[in-house]
């Protein structure tokens, strides 16, 4: 294949928009055809037949030695005959100057000839085998109905009935076995088997690739599948091609690179007739082979992740001018080169710098399903993918974790952020693999369910909004809450095997969840009014934070509050300003965080000065909270406090209030109206954010007592 410069190079743009189609890509059947037409210039160059071959097929054959073994027929006299003036047999290398001459076209199944005179043979195959492959270019390929039928329609037919009757001489059959056999040496070999043909007298031996009568019945051989495949008899008629817009015969059981467009597909084509396939998807046969070809570039453009390949395939968005198509093959041929990496990486890497009126690049993106070879569930798709919301989601989740004062440290000199962060956890930490998370669909692992990929299925979330995140379409907040609460629940580990609060977990889904409801990503949507808030982007600060111990504190409150006031004010899901809907269930979820703040702070203090092995924080897990346990937690929680309370007043004399009072007399006002017994947020909702206010509660202490603990906390959640 070219190389960029070398394709620059060869079809500079007069000459290369002279090839390409006149209109804009409009569906995947164009794109397709796009990349074929590409892959075609690239490999087997311009020309009537240059779309039919198949140079990739045996591309790993090319240099390697016995790969390529050739009969040699003269059929210069009044009897054709194996070369009498040379070798008939040559046995020699398959080199990068022959993948024209020997125009091999591969027929996919297993069983069959290729469509070309020329054929490749399975791995390692014996002499034996070969052998027979060699004759069979005589005997079967020669004689095979289409060829023949080619042959009988073309000036030069004559040489192809040539070829079949030497096939009838079993002594010239007895020759090329014994060559064949001598000259391999009894080693077995992986090659590709076609002829020389000598039709002249005075002239040389000829490969395929140069006679067209080898070309028109390879053309036609290959022709032939496109009608017949999946059991149908003639599947071709008269129709306007969908790609260019002419009459033209139509196929319509042509290969498909996606396996989208098959006759099999019947859930996309319901009641299809097969045989009138050629009518519900009408293309021509020349754009059929076009398209077929587009295979290379299209799995290049593809990953798998949970179980589904993803396709991303850029395209050239508007006129198919030349400057950018030759950008569209950089990014193709970089696509084929680079397995290491996404094709939504290298896109970005290419377009970086490009303003976003100069991006001039789309994508076709969709998640595929395969069941079986040829049938495949096809979901999430659009033509509409911009690089745009990987690559800024990826910045956007960097810039928040580092900057804003829920997460940073900076802000606060004494006293724990909000929430914590740690450089082992990929979403509380800045780092340069985000974008690499984003579009490999890792930035979901981390905080969906768990589920096993080999028995995933279309209905997966976590396909669902990798697919949204590279399409630009909202992901339901619904979703995220189940799933978050769903992981929570499978981290925390059941009552006998209790592993641990997770709060790294909690707090990277969090900041998922801010970075995702960001305003121009606009990436979190609800069809439920009690649920608005959670899609509004927080306003933490990022810069003007005063530290605690720049805010006075004239009553000598807890020096917390302060922190916890200003976490809530900024978060939308649980402000009280944003509680002007009457329907609103903020407050409620704003009583959900506040006990879960002050499980996880009472469950702290009994674990680092009551040196208590089960704590609150235990006591009540995430999955035990629900409407109907809420007060009843509550009350416990607070006699708990009281209960601590009185024992610090008894060993330190004139205690300030009550313990963790910033918290407690939040909780008192939210809690009680309306009463928990009344309340209609709905679980998942409620769970998760009685969650992050556990995971708030156990990060809410002084620095002294900080990142040796954390850090403790984060290998036991790591193993």
């Amino acid at each position: 294949m070219l190389s960029p410069d070398e394709f620059r190079e060869k079809y500079p743009a007069e000459d290369l928009e002279a090839e390409l189609p006149d209109s804009p890509i409009g569906s995947l059947r164009d794109l397709q055809y796009l990349y074929g037409k590409l892959y075609t210039l690239a490999t087997t160059g311009g020309g009537e037949y240059a779309p039919y071959l198949t140079p990739d097929a045996a591309g790993d054959l090319i240099d390697t030695d016995n790969s390529l073994i050739v009969v040699r027929i003269d059929v210069s006299g009044d009897k054709p005959q194996l070369a009498a003036d040379l070798d008939p047999v040559l046995v020699t290398r398959y080199t990068d100057d022959l993948v024209q001459q020997v125009g091999h076209c591969k027929y996919a199944a297993a069983a069959g000839i290729d469509h070309s005179v020329t054929h490749q043979a399975g791995r390692n195959s014996d002499p034996e085998k070969l052998a027979r492959y060699a004759k069979e270019r005589l005997t079967k390929w020669a004689v095979d109905e289409v060829v023949t039928e080619a042959a009988d329609n073309h000036s030069d037919g004559w040489i192809i009935e040539r070829l079949a009757e030497v096939g009838e001489d079993e002594s010239a059959l007895e020759t090329i076995e014994e060559r064949i056999t001598q000259k391999l040496g009894g080693e077995s070999a992986t090659s590709l088997l076609t002829v020389q043909v000598k039709t002249e007298s005075d002239g040389g031996y000829q490969w395929p690739g140069d006679l067209d009568v080898f070309n028109e019945a390879m053309r036609q051989r290959k022709l032939s599948k496109l009608v017949t495949k999946n059991k149908a008899n003639d599947s071709s008629g008269d129709a306007t091609d969908l790609v260019t817009g002419l009459p033209a015969r139509t196929v319509g059981t042509s290969e498909d690179p996606q396996n989208y467009f098959l006759g099999k597909q019947l859930e996309k084509f319901p009641g299809l007739d097969i045989e009138e396939a050629w009518r519900s998807h009408p293309i021509s046969e020349d754009a059929a082979i076009t398209v077929m070809n587009a295979e290379t570039f299209v799995e290049a453009c593809t990953y798998r992740t949970f179980g589904a390949k993803v396709y991303y395939l850029p395209y050239v968005f508007g006129r198919l001018a030349a400057d950018k198509v030759h950008r569209l093959y950089e990014l193709l041929y970089q696509a084929v080169e680079e397995e290491e990496t996404t094709p939504i990486e290298n896109a970005y890497k290419r377009e970086r710098d490009k303003t976003i009126e100069e991006q001039d690049f789309r994508f076709y993106v969709s998640a595929v399903m395969p069941h079986q070879m040829s049938r495949y569930d096809v979901f999430g798709e659009t033509l509409n993918g911009r690089l745009h919301y990987p690559k800024q989601l990826a910045i956007t989740h960097n810039q928040f974790v580092e900057t804003v004062s829920a997460f940073d440290r900076d802000h606060y000199t004494d006293w724990t952020a909000p929430l914590p962060t740690n450089q082992n956890w990929g979403l509380l930490e800045t780092n340069d693999e985000q974008l690499h998370a984003v579009s490999t669909g890792w930035y979901f692992r981390q905080t969906f369910a768990e589920r096993d990929d080999d028995e995933a299925d279309a209905d997966d979330p976590r396909i669902e909004a990798l697919v949204s995140v590279l399409s630009g379409q909202p992901i339901a907040v619904d979703v995220l809450l189940e799933e978050y609460v769903s992981r929570i629940i499978d981290d925390e580990g059941d009552d006998e095997e209790y592993e641990g609060f997770p709060s790294f977990l909690v707090a990277s889904q969090f900041a998922q969840l801010c970075v995702l409801a960001d305003e121009d990503l606009n990436l979190l949507q609800t069809a439920d009014p009690s649920k608005d808030q959670i899609t509004q982007q927080p306003s933490y600060d990022t810069s003007i934070m005063p530290s605690l111990d720049e805010i006075p504190i004239a009553d000598g409150g807890h020096p917390a509050a302060p922190k916890l006031e200003s976490f809530i004010d900024e978060t939308p899901a649980l402000s009280p300003g944003h509680d002007d809907d009457p329907d609103s269930m903020t407050s409620q979820r704003r009583g959900a965080f506040l006990l879960g703040a002050l499980v996880g702070d009472i469950g702290s203090y009994q674990e680092y000065s009551e040196d208590r092995s089960t704590t609150l924080v235990d006591q009540y897990p995430v999955k035990s909270i629900t409407r109907s346990r809420i007060k009843k937690v509550t009350q416990e929680t607070i006699a708990k406090t009281l209960t601590y309370t009185r024992q610090e007043k008894k060993q330190q004399g004139n205690y300030p209030g009550t313990k963790a009072d910033h918290i407690v007399d939040r909780l008192r006002d939210t809690i009680l109206n309306p009463d928990p017994e009344d309340w209609e947020i709905e679980t998942d909702d409620l769970r998760f954010y009685y969650a992050l206010g556990v995971t708030y509660g156990m990060n809410d202490h002084p620095w002294n007592r900080d990142e040796t603990d954390a850090n403790e906390s984060t290998t036991e959640e790591n193993l």
